[in-house]
This record gives structure tokens, sequence and C-alpha cells, in this order.
């Protein structure tokens, strides 16, 4: 497992994904949000084609919350970048099977992220364990410094504009 989990774009910059969550920081009364290595995520989802199979690859196996945050921030940040250049994010629903591992967890910042990116990629499969976050954020709230059930039910209230809208409207 040497190199397989390093990227490199070219000569001079080679971003080891081992190194994802160093530097990491969690919410705290202070923040609000997360904090991660800018430079690195911005690397790397500016080199997605590169990237990404690699971040999913990573992910598979990957257990450690922090690094598993900073990898979806940049499979975040790719469908940001994927939205500006195209108008859509859908091109990432492919890699939702590897995304559904996490959708259990009881982490409020994976459970943010995650709704972020399903509210981009809008994979009708998503919206089931979308609901069931919101739910468990209800009745069972764990964030100290922010509130989960905002990015979850906006990520919810996306789907339901994008599909029941065309339902109940038509097309336009």
């Amino acid at each position: 497992m040497g190199n397989d989990l390093c990227a490199n774009f070219n000569p001079y910059i080679m971003v080891n994904l081992k190194t994802l969550g160093v530097g990491f920081k969690k919410p705290d009364k202070e923040r609000n949000y997360c904090t991660y290595d800018e430079n690195r995520v911005n690397i790397l989802a500016k080199n997605a084609n590169k990237t990404l199979p690699k971040i999913v690859e990573y992910l598979k196996n990957a257990n450690d919350e922090n690094a598993i945050l900073e990898a979806l921030f940049v499979i975040d940040k790719i469908a940001d970048d994927n939205i500006q250049k195209t108008g859509s994010a859908a091109g990432l629903s492919s890699i939702y099977p590897y995304l559904s591992k996490f959708n259990d967890t009881d982490s409020p910042d994976v459970q943010v992220i995650l709704s972020g990116i399903y509210r981009k990629i809008l994979v009708p499969d998503a919206f089931g364990p979308l609901c069931k976050m919101l739910y468990k954020q209800i009745h069972n709230p764990n964030s100290k410094y922010f509130d989960p059930t905002e990015e979850t039910g906006g990520a919810i209230l996306e789907y339901l504009r994008a599909y029941g809208a065309v339902n109940a409207y038509g097309k336009f």
C-alpha cells in the first residue's frame, strides 16, 4: 500500500491521503464549524479526476473521524466546483455507495458534511438516510456548538424541491 494513497499532480506537488485529518479542528465554543488544511483540500479538489478515485478508495477502510471529515470536505468542494462549472454535481452520484457507509453515524459533523454532499448530488437513495439523520438529530441531539438539523433539513427540502416540484407542477 505504498504510493497507492498518494496523489501526484506534478513533480512538485504530492499529497499523501494518509495525512488527511492532520491539522483538522472540530467545532468548539469559539467556532461552530470545522477547520481543515485549506491548501491540501484545494489541491485535492482542483485535481478531482486524479483525486476522487483515491479518496473513494481511502474512505472504504477509513476509521479516523477527522480524516473522514476532511476527505468528505474534499468531495463537497469537488461538488461545488462541478456546480460552478456545469450547473450540476450529478456526476458524483456514482460515489454514493461509498459515502453511504457513513449514513448511520452518530457524529453530527459527519452528518452535516454528508447532508451537504447529498444536497448537491441529489441521489434518490440518499433521501431516506437524510430523514433518518434528521430524526436522530431531533430525538438525540449531540452537538454542543451547532445545530446539524439546519443542514440536514435543508438537504431534505432540496430533495423535495428537486423531485416533488416536478411531480406537482410539471416541467417548465
